[in-house]
């Protein structure tokens, strides 16, 4: 359901009303069902047709009710510690569904980072607490649309941390998680762009020398297996519509380098996942926007879209 502030019960409350999702698949939110009666109130929305206790009961679209939060503890709109905890308990269960094999995916409403923080919990965010729950040995954030896909070999971190982060090795992992799941995606070997991290990709080493000393190697290395690599590639360039015509995945070095375009061009529609789990997890490409929480004005085009990318992988 994610943070019960933003708008994560909103476009919930969408998805389990909405024909098209329930003929294909049937929809458990983890969440809290008051929380939900409440958004249906603010947001003029139908309330959730049916609470279970468990996830055997759940044989129509669903709340699975955690009782994670009181609606006294905080106010639409306002994220604080305790809706902080109250998300994070939500992706606990719901990964723990998932490894135990009750769900067949999971998908992500979002969380409110500075109420993680508030709360304790120190995972700047999904990737991280899914990587760390399910206890991958390597993992990274893929972001899909029609239009851009990007996977990513740093996230959440400052950009002074970036280059001290990459590597060869940590590249060309990247690399090969994003093409294992455009194959899967799409049953094709994938044509795969890399960028550089400097301006004009380093310019052979005029502007920062990380392309010759990390990412050249990573797409030799890449090369060599045998996939279908393109890079360095200037970053002011990667993305014009030729380019991204041509290239079926981009493999970013850090996290606006890929975020900035996908948003730009498709934010309704672009879908967060995290490759390299035991699980299935996908997610929005948008955050809490407690601006709008409880108002009725959320799209819920971005939870469809990534319910049906995790349809995909199963």
């Amino acid at each position: 359901m994610g943070d019960p502030a933003g708008v994560g019960p909103e476009v919930c409350l969408h998805l389990l009303q909405d024909e098209e999702i329930a003929r294909l698949c049937t929809p458990v939110v983890f969440g809290d069902a008051a929380v939900l009666d409440q958004a249906a109130v603010q947001c003029r929305l139908a309330k959730p047709g049916k609470i279970v206790a468990g996830l055997g009961e759940a044989d129509a679209p669903s709340v699975f009710d955690i009782g994670a939060i009181g609606l006294r503890d905080f106010e639409t709109g306002t994220a604080n510690a305790a809706t902080g905890r109250a998300g994070y308990t939500y992706v606990e269960n719901a990964i723990d569904a998932a490894l135990g094999g009750q769900v067949a995916a999971v998908t992500t409403a979002p969380l409110n980072k500075e109420a993680l923080h508030a709360a304790g919990i120190s995972f700047p965010g999904h990737t991280e607490i899914f990587a760390a729950r399910t206890h991958a040995q390597c993992s990274c954030m893929l972001q899909y649309s029609s239009e851009v896909r990007c996977v990513f070999v740093t996230t959440h971190v400052g950009y002074a941390e970036v280059p001290g982060l990459l590597t060869r090795e940590r590249i060309l992992e990247t690399l090969e998680l994003g093409a294992q799941a455009m194959r899967r995606i799409r049953g094709s070997e994938p044509k795969i762009g890399v960028l550089g991290l400097n301006p004009h990709a380093g310019e052979h080493g005029l502007f920062g020398g990380e392309e010759e000393t990390v990412i050249l190697p990573a797409i030799e290395a890449a090369r060599a297996k045998g996939f279908d690599v393109e890079g360095p590639i200037p970053p002011d360039t990667a993305f014009i519509p030729a380019k991204r015509r041509a290239t079926d995945l981009f493999v970013c070095m850090y996290h606006d380098q890929g975020h900035i375009p996908l948003k730009a061009l498709c934010f309704d529609e672009a879908v967060n996942t995290t490759l390299g789990l035991p699980i299935i997890r996908t997610s929005v490409d948008h955050g809490t926007a407690l601006d709008i929480a409880g108002l009725g004005q959320a799209s819920p085009s971005s939870l469809f879209a990534a319910v049906k990318l995790a349809l995909k992988f199963i």
